[in-house]
């Protein structure tokens, strides 16, 4: 009698028992890969979320209906370009620089619209202008022009005294001798050519003038009477020893003489009144013999604001036409 084969019987028994227990792992194994594949998506999905959603700059052709409470305030730009009003500050962020801009950056919450370009420094603290009137024909600080005449039109100062040849008022005798001196001692030939005029004196001046180039050039190098500086004695004209053929020429600042005027005149209170750069402001062409007194506090002053005429100094009206 050939014996069964249990081997084999057992193999189909063992396979038998084992088979649901392979597939519940695999099951086990399908749902986990399933789970893994969700939670996978579930992270993707929310990346592209926080990606899309909150990193990026809002749309600005898309209207929106309502601001959320937490919207983060605009981010202003850097570009050089921009020249609009600039967002609202927050307390956080107020006066800071855009990140990575090498240059200072100043803000005025106050005046949004202003950009570090357009800032300019709070005026310096100085000399009281209006220490002295600038339309009595008596003050230092008198402004006549084409536009601003004296008052009455044929003042005559009560002070005159003589510097040479000439007349000036008393308080410029002083200054003038003293910047005569100081011209001579650095070996400048600096010299007087003019002083105090009458108000008939500049109209014959005037007249000659006109005469000679016609009244439009003459009004242009010669002040009509009553609107002379000449008359309130405090202005002069002076001329060269060493090339008086500059005198009351364009050369004359060329030479030695209009040099040393131009760079000392201001040590003694003296200012060169017409220069080609004011010459819209003042009305009349340039002339660096034409010095007019105005004390070294006044000087200072002018230096210190960086104006090169007593009508911006002042405020004042003038130009080339008369009123």
């Amino acid at each position: 009698m050939t014996p069964r084969p249990q081997h084999a019987r057992g193999t189909r028994a063992r396979r038998g028992r084992h088979r649901p227990a392979g597939d519940a792992g695999r099951a086990v194994r399908r749902g986990t890969q399933a789970l893994a594949t969700v939670v996978a998506g579930g992270l993707a999905l929310g990346l592209a979320v926080h990606d899309g959603g909150l990193l990026d700059p809002p749309d600005p052709h898309r209207t929106r209906t309502a601001a959320p409470a937490a919207d983060p305030a605009p981010r202003a730009s850097a570009g050089a370009e921009d020249r609009g009003p600039a967002p609202a500050a927050t307390p956080s962020t107020a006066g800071l620089a855009p990140a990575g801009d090498p240059r200072p950056s100043l803000r005025t919450p106050d005046i949004p619209w202003s950009t570090p370009e357009e800032l300019t420094p709070p005026a310096r603290a100085g000399l009281d202008l209006a220490r002295e009137s600038t339309t009595d024909p008596a003050s230092v600080w008198i402004v006549v022009n084409k536009a601003l005449p004296l008052q009455p039109a044929t003042w005559s100062p009560p002070d005159l005294v003589a510097v040479g040849a000439y007349q000036v008022r008393a308080v410029v005798q002083d200054p003038l001798t003293r910047m005569l001196a100081a011209a001579a001692a650095d070996g400048v030939r600096l010299e007087l050519r003019s002083g105090f005029r009458s108000y008939d004196y500049q109209a014959g001046v005037h007249a000659g003038w006109a005469a000679q180039v016609g009244a439009p050039r003459a009004d242009e190098v010669s002040a009509r009477p009553g609107h002379s500086e000449h008359q309130t004695g405090l202005a002069v004209d002076v001329g060269s020893g060493s090339r008086p053929d500059c005198d009351f020429q364009d050369c004359f600042a060329e030479t030695d003489e209009g040099r040393w005027v131009a760079a000392r005149a201001g040590e003694f209170g003296f200012v060169v009144r017409y220069t080609a750069a004011g010459q819209a402001v003042t009305g009349f062409a340039a002339e660096g013999w034409h010095l007019r007194y105005v004390g070294t506090d006044l000087v200072g002053e002018m230096q210190r604001r960086g104006v090169g005429t007593l009508e911006e100094l002042f405020d004042l009206p003038g130009g080339p036409a008369y009123r």
